[in-house]
């Protein structure tokens, strides 16, 4: 079982083993991540439903936020039938075709939600450095137009993937130390040369997330060029205020992403479990804190949100919102 020669990866076995290392907790790792996907799952469906009943928040700012719901929705939907099998089932094998599908699925929605963190940015900027033609520049068509080019710029990157894993012989024991597939662990498995596949995942990794952080910190540059224009103090805490949110965003997606690139090409002394710790805060934290910092730094959802937490389990009145 597991074992395949030459390209026979239709029959190829991926085994699963969870946390190495942090056998001893797996009872507490399962709830941390239980109590992971319950947050984000139901803070990111709160939030999609409040922006579609609430008409005054059916602006280009939080149509992006949407997105950026639904990507993280995305996110959780791709992990979570290997981890539940893991973990509740003991169900530790899956095919070869399924592991591409999972692995093909998680990369596309990271690589969605960073052009999503750059249109968003934009619509800051927008906002706060030409005011008087934000309604003009982001359009319903043009903001459809940027979602759709995120979508494709993803497939179109992430599709490769798979085939190019599929060329290579498989021929030991494939064993993967997380409860789910990842291109960086996919790509240690195969007897082949693989660098080519680390090459062009480094490619990828570059013209998308490389790039993307580096224009929204151009554009973060601006807006901070354009606020200090601004005569009044409050004026500029106003502007920035309404930045604060995907700043919060920006920062606890790329960061863990940052770190879970970093360990894979040098950590490679690092134990196991530090390596499986990372790829836990990259894919299971930013989707959890993104709906509570939107419901927290916006007053229109906190409002709404308040109101259904209360109705529904009898909680959430006396807290104000941070900001206004």
């Amino acid at each position: 079982m597991g074992e395949s020669q030459g390209n026979t990866s239709g029959s190829l076995s991926i085994i699963l083993t969870g946390f190495p290392g942090l056998e001893d907790s797996l009872y507490w790792m399962f709830i941390l991540l239980g109590a992971l996907y319950s947050v984000s799952i139901l803070g990111n469906s709160l939030i999609l439903v409040i922006l579609k009943e609430e008409q005054s928040l059916h602006q280009p700012m939080y149509y992006f936020l949407a997105m950026l719901a639904i990507s993280d929705l995305g996110v959780n939907c791709s992990t979570l039938p290997t981890v539940l099998g893991t973990f509740c089932f003991n169900v530790r094998e899956v095919s070869f075709d399924a592991c591409m599908t999972q692995m093909f699925f998680i990369h596309s929605f990271s690589l969605t939600e960073s052009g999503i963190l750059l249109a968003m940015s934009f619509d800051r900027y927008v906002a706060i450095c030409n005011p008087l033609r934000y309604s003009a520049i982001l359009t319903g068509s043009s903001i459809v137009k940027m979602g759709l080019a995120i979508l494709v710029r993803s497939f179109i990157l992430i599709l490769p993937l798979p085939f190019l894993l599929r060329r290579l012989p498989f021929c030991k024991v494939n064993i993967l130390h997380h409860a789910y597939c990842l291109h960086p662990d996919l790509i240690h498995l195969p007897c082949g040369d693989t660098t080519f596949n680390s090459l062009f995942g480094l490619f990828i990794v570059l013209s998308t997330f490389g790039l993307d952080s580096v224009l929204i910190f151009l554009s973060y540059v601006l807006i901070l060029r354009s606020v200090l224009t601004i005569v009044s103090q409050s004026g500029q805490s106003k502007a920035l205020n309404t930045c604060i949110s995907h700043i919060c965003a920006v920062l606890i997606f790329y960061i863990p992403m940052l770190g879970v690139s970093m360990i894979h090409r040098y950590g490679k002394r690092a134990p196991p479990f530090i390596h499986t710790l990372m790829s836990i805060v990259y894919l299971f934290v930013p989707p959890m804190l993104n709906p509570i910092i939107y419901s927290i730094k916006t007053k229109d959802i906190y409002k709404k949100m308040d109101k259904m937490l209360s109705g529904a389990f009898g909680v959430g009145r006396g807290v104000k919102p941070l900001s206004g």
